[in-house]
């Protein structure tokens, strides 16, 4: 049998595991963790052992040869800045993602359950590819009003360099030659300005920063936050917690599903209807301020993908506002295991440089 790819793409109350052999895919699966739902395990570090024990079952349960697994690559986690590319998870990253010293969010989970994962199977090697912290910004999308506080590169750089390529590839183009708008619609919303293969602007949404999402609360009235921090009525957590986690969406109708607000607004709920147009709204100031970002060259092309993408009425409100900048193309869903897959097979054939952390 040849060597087999094994990607991880751990969500809050479930992960996302595939088996790839090649271009084919021998195994996928969302596993959901329902007790982690009732309040089990609440510590990221704390539910490593946990999803790595159940994701090994349910490869041998389905019969996947483990002993044939090679590469187990991980969405990449909230470490220092880095440059796009592959890493070896290695001593120093875990230590960076079980300490949260750069943020802490489920997503520093692919990391660590690689790393599990790999010392668990002989001959198996662990990875991340294109963490969210891929850093190409411009030296003036940095600054902030304050010399205290520097903007940083923190997005969806994985599903946006796929996507971004994708569109490069069906336009008969190569990306480093494009200028291009991403707009990933998910859990959180990141829009980024690809300009000749180099994402140069983005909103720093997993710290407050852009359009409100499912979960996250997006830009705030910064003076308004400030006198509810000093209220003495919330905890510093309980403020974070505003901002991501319970915010966005879940602040409005109490669930982490965009999907399911998306199916009350289509029964006829008003509010749905008034919060998900806000939100689109809000999607599409972003992708329009972005356009600054090319100095007066033209934009190629504006991608929308993500969960919400397959929304059409969702993506219908956005294109209207954004189309007059350049012709929209919907990728919907997440490319994130696939994406794993594509960088995977390029280390087992050794195409493609692996960096140290």
């Amino acid at each position: 049998m040849r060597d087999l790819v094994l990607a991880l793409n751990p969500r809050m109350y479930f992960t996302r595991v595939a088996v790839y052999q090649g271009n084919s895919t021998l195994f996928f699966k969302k596993i959901n963790h329902h007790n982690l739902e009732k309040g089990v395990n609440p510590s990221f570090n704390d539910q490593v052992q946990y999803r790595t024990s159940v994701i090994l079952k349910e490869l041998e349960e389905n019969d996947i040869e483990i002993k044939h697994i090679k590469v187990v690559i991980g969405r990449g986690g909230l470490i220092k800045p880095v440059e796009s590319g592959v890493y070896r998870v290695n001593e120093a990253m875990v230590q960076d993602l079980r300490s949260a010293e750069f943020g802490e969010d489920v997503v520093n989970l692919g990391g660590l359950l690689a790393d599990g994962i790999a010392k668990a199977i002989e001959g198996a090697h662990a990875y991340i590819a294109d963490p969210v912290v891929v850093d190409e910004f411009q030296d003036i999308a940095r600054f902030t009003g304050r010399p205290e506080f520097k903007r940083r590169s923190i997005f969806h750089a994985l599903n946006h360099k796929i996507s971004a390529r994708k569109y490069a590839k069906i336009k008969y183009a190569e990306y480093e030659d494009m200028n291009l708008i991403v707009a990933h619609l998910g859990g959180g919303i990141s829009i980024g300005a690809h300009k000749k293969g180099r994402v140069i602007d983005a909103n720093q949404a997993y710290d407050g920063d852009g359009p409100f999402s499912p979960i996250r609360s997006g830009s705030l009235p910064m003076g308004d936050v400030i006198k509810m921090c000093y209220s003495g009525k919330y905890t510093k957590e309980e403020m974070l917690k505003m901002q991501t986690g319970e915010g966005g969406l879940y602040a409005y109708f109490k669930t982490y599903s965009a999907y399911d607000v998306c199916q009350l607004r289509d029964a006829g709920d008003e509010k749905a209807e008034e919060v998900l147009s806000a939100m689109a709204y809000q999607v599409s100031k972003y992708i329009s301020s972005l356009y600054v970002c090319f100095e007066g060259e033209s934009v190629d092309g504006i991608v929308i993908t993500g969960g919400l993408a397959k929304d059409d009425k969702f993506v219908r409100e956005i294109r209207h506002r954004v189309e007059v900048i350049a012709p929209v193309y919907v990728i919907p869903g997440a490319e994130v295991l696939g994406a794993l897959s594509y960088y995977g097979q390029m280390i087992l054939r050794g195409e493609t440089e692996v960096k140290n952390y």
